[in-house]
């Protein structure tokens, strides 16, 4: 026995989040209910609007020590616009924290119903709980679909086994599949067969048949992850001529908003990598990368995240679950560049940027930001919005002394260090989601670092032009402390083009060449210094300056964790 039971995860205990959706089917009092938890932070939301999509009805759990956040919101829109039936619900009602009244007042507020049917329930008591599951019974309507129709079912999630192939979580909308049934993936056109089937209670349980209404697992044998796509429909294999009519519309596919580079802390364990990434998608479809290589960091891929939290993440999940270590380089935004060609390209890495010269304009993307804080923290967040560049939209008051800020501000802004600061300066009750909007107009310069004179593209920066010499001065700092010192002196410098605009330089390790001399004349050690100055001088035109992988995550106040 654990205290989580769907919290499978060391990761998601440790945390204290749900990171990973789970399905869990249970009955009540004759009924059968098809459950699914979800996470609930930003940086999980593509996990959230795959399992809406496979269900009747969501519960709007909030917990009562903490009230409604910015995530509260953003989750109940996506479920709105999913044409679900909530069912808002506060837990941890027993904690002696707990505002019930005023969370309770909250949630009747933002989803419009009465106060009174706001449930109130304690996970750790158990008190509410039968209260909860017969509000499912009455509220939410029963599945459609219609047993006799031709099979077809929704792949909302997947993952990989060694021995089954790849298993896939499937919300049957229409018709039965029964053990040993030729399937098709209807949008790859990929056949498999269904060599298991069954219910997720939460462990696999095996059945003869799925039918419609039903969420379950099907296990397809399949070997080559990739065909298995989430957001697919699952037919049956006999149907192969009706497969476009029987297709459903799917999922969008999510866009990433952060890009950093994974390389494996060992060359050799590439492969292992490029292994790991392609098991690891069919259980995060939210995670895209490709392919890249630089010559300080050799073979790597560019991968794409929600956000800096979803990062993290995956560099744990790939070192715990898949046994690699992975070296990650900086986190970054994408930028809109706008060619004097007329051409118009979105660069995601500094070494994507082009020559200055070709330029005619750049252009960044701007997020609409809400946060849940404090009445008394007001002031401290608009000054928080106003030093990263943001402006204010609009402040609403909320219940239990609490107020809902809505700003923009630019994406960059927000990834870097946004969620930190807010959390500082709100002493740890602010709360923040956020929207895309649109491309604007900004300055943007490549910022160029150059180790011994040699430029090592992966510690390049996109940066505003006005504050290009700040953040130069910031990298070569934190390089002078991160890059050890080698028989000759390094310069590090930042420049912009051909331009430098920050330099230190990494001292040269000292060799003491005059230490054999116990006296004699004193031209004997200046010749000695002398020949030493030169070997050095000519040592510095031949050799390479060895960078840690540690340097790339130091040279930007990057954590390694």
């Amino acid at each position: 026995m654990q205290e989580q039971m769907l919290d499978t995860m060391d990761l998601e205990r440790e945390r204290g989040i749900t990171i990973k959706l789970t399905p869990v089917r249970m009955t009540y009092a004759g009924h059968i209910l098809n459950l699914i938890d979800t996470p609930g932070h930003v940086d999980f939301s593509y996990e959230v609007s795959r399992s809406l999509a496979a269900v009747e009805g969501a519960i709007l759990l909030v917990d009562a020590t903490q009230g409604v956040q910015a995530q509260t919101l953003a989750n109940l829109t996506l479920a709105i616009d999913a044409g679900l039936t909530i069912i808002p619900v506060v837990n941890k009602i027993d904690l002696p924290a707990a505002d019930v009244a005023g969370t309770r007042r909250d949630l009747a507020q933002i989803t419009g119903i009465l106060e009174a049917d706001v449930l109130l329930v304690s996970g750790k008591t158990g008190e509410g709980a039968s209260e909860l599951l017969k509000a499912l019974v009455d509220r939410l309507p029963a599945p459609g679909g219609y047993a006799q129709a031709p099979f077809r079912a929704l792949v909302f999630d997947s993952l990989f086994d060694t021995y089954r192939g790849v298993i896939v979580y499937v919300r049957v909308l229409d018709g039965v599949l029964s053990t040993n049934n030729p399937v098709l993936f209807a949008g790859e056109n990929v056949r498999g067969d269904a060599l298991e089937v069954g219910t997720l209670r939460p462990q696999e349980v095996p059945q003869t048949t799925l039918s419609a209404g039903e969420i379950g697992y099907v296990a397809t044998g399949l070997r080559d992850v990739a065909l298995a796509r989430v957001g697919d429909t699952l037919i049956h294999g006999a149907d192969e001529k009706k497969r476009l009519a029987l297709a459903l519309p799917g999922y969008a596919v999510p866009q990433p908003k952060v890009f950093a580079g994974l390389y494996p802390a060992r060359g050799e364990d590439f492969h292992l990598l490029r292994e790991a990434l392609g098991k690891y998608r069919l259980n995060d479809a939210s995670l895209q990368y490709q392919q890249e290589m630089f010559p300080a960091l050799g073979q790597g891929f560019r991968c794409g995240f929600l956000g800096l939290l979803h990062l993290s993440i995956v560099r744990e999940r790939l070192h715990r679950e898949y046994g690699v270590d992975v070296t990650m380089t900086v986190p970054s935004v994408a930028y809109r560049v706008r060619l004097r060609s007329g051409e118009t390209i979105i660069v995601r890495t500094p070494a994507e940027f082009s020559d200055p010269s070709s330029v005619a304009g750049t252009d960044e993307q701007w997020v609409r930001v809400e946060i849940v804080a404090r009445a008394t923290d007001i002031g401290a967040v608009l000054s928080l919005m106003t030093s990263h560049g943001g402006t204010h939209q609009n402040t609403e008051v909320l219940a239990g002394n609490r107020v809902l800020v809505t700003a923009e501000l630019p994406l960059r802004e927000v990834i870097v260090d946004f969620y930190d600061a807010l959390k500082s300066a709100t002493s740890g009750y602010g709360s923040l989601s956020y929207d895309l909007l649109d491309w604007r107009p900004t300055n943007l310069v490549k910022l160029t670092i150059l180790v011994a004179q040699r430029v090592v593209e992966p510690l390049s920066l996109i940066v505003p032009a006005e504050k290009a010499q700040r953040e130069g001065r910031r990298v070569v700092e934190r390089l002078q402390g991160a890059i050890p010192p080698h028989l000759f002196p390094v310069p590090l410098q930042a420049a912009i083009g051909g331009k430098i605009i920050a330099r230190e330089t990494i001292p040269a390790l000292r060799k003491d060449v005059t230490g054999h001399l116990y006296g004699g004349d004193v031209t004997r050690k200046r010749k000695l210094l002398e020949k030493q100055k030169k070997g050095k001088k000519r040592l510095a035109k031949v050799s390479d300056v060895e960078i840690p992988p540690e340097a790339f995550l130091a040279a930007f106040g990057v954590s390694g964790s």
